[in-house]
């Protein structure tokens, strides 16, 4: 018996929407808590399904579920109507039950907000929209980019969002196979990538020339000085369209070469 697909064919036909998402939270919660592969296909978010992050998200964030956190993710969902969109956030409200879960979309999606989710109407591009979010929501340990997916966009919003990060956040950027789609790519649609995979200004060559930092205290280049980000990621994980980059303090020294910075 599909208990979870039953239970959302009667929500929908017995009860409003906000009386559905409590109903659905309680469920969650009492069944599913730990598990987020579960909590995303009863909230409906194509984290699972149409995608496969949630192992990945699992993995990463497991050890966090029960902390005060606070996760910002980029991109609520619904388009253009205010009323729908946002199952992520829900997602997340109910795997983390002691986190403050914020969301920001282009559109006003207020009519989403809830007991523990806010929600913001601004650019993922504007960098005084984005401080602002984080001077009033504090410090996030967790951003989650699921956002535009345009290459140019994901690259702008880590370099005004990671020096944003706690000291020991996670970063996370989704639906990273728009960095392989271009002008030079007609059956996809131009994503601001390139199916040039050396194209400098992608996505994912952004995210692969950050790899070479981690270990920049091996460099043998003349009067190389390291990065703030050299400095400052210590962990790197790629999965099928998903990266993780986790912050904190790269500065081990080298076994060899000793510490020159």
């Amino acid at each position: 018996m599909n208990f979870s697909g039953n239970l959302k064919g009667w929500l929908r036909s017995h009860v409003s929407d906000s009386q559905s998402r409590a109903l659905k939270h309680h469920y969650g919660r009492l069944l599913h808590r730990k598990d987020l592969r579960r909590l995303a296909r009863l909230f409906g978010t194509d984290k699972e399904g149409l995608h496969f992050y949630c192992q990945h998200y699992q993995t990463h964030f497991q050890a966090l579920r029960l902390k005060q956190i606070n996760l910002l993710e980029i991109g609520i969902g619904g388009y253009d109507d205010p009323k729908q969109g946002g199952p992520s956030l829900r997602m997340w409200k109910t795997y983390f039950p002691n986190g403050r879960i914020n969301g920001i979309d282009l559109l006003d999606k207020s009519a989403l907000e809830e007991a523990r989710i806010r929600t913001f109407a601004g650019s993922q591009v504007d960098e005084a929209f984005l401080k602002r979010v984080v001077a009033e929501i504090g410090t996030p340990d967790i951003i989650i980019d699921d956002g535009s997916h345009r290459s140019e966009h994901v690259i702008a919003s880590f370099k005004i969002l990671f020096p944003l990060l706690a000291p020991h956040g996670m970063y996370v950027v989704e639906d990273l196979q728009t960095s392989y789609w271009g002008s030079d790519s007609p059956a996809t649609g131009d994503w601001g990538g390139s199916s040039d995979l050396n194209a400098p200004h992608t996505s994912m060559n952004f995210l692969k020339s950050l790899v070479d930092g981690l270990n920049y205290e091996e460099f043998t280049l003349e009067g190389y000085r390291p990065s703030q980000l050299d400095r400052q990621i210590v962990a790197m994980h790629f999965y099928h369209n998903l990266a993780f980059i986790q912050k904190g303090q790269n500065v081990e020294g080298s076994n060899v070469l000793g510490k020159r910075f």
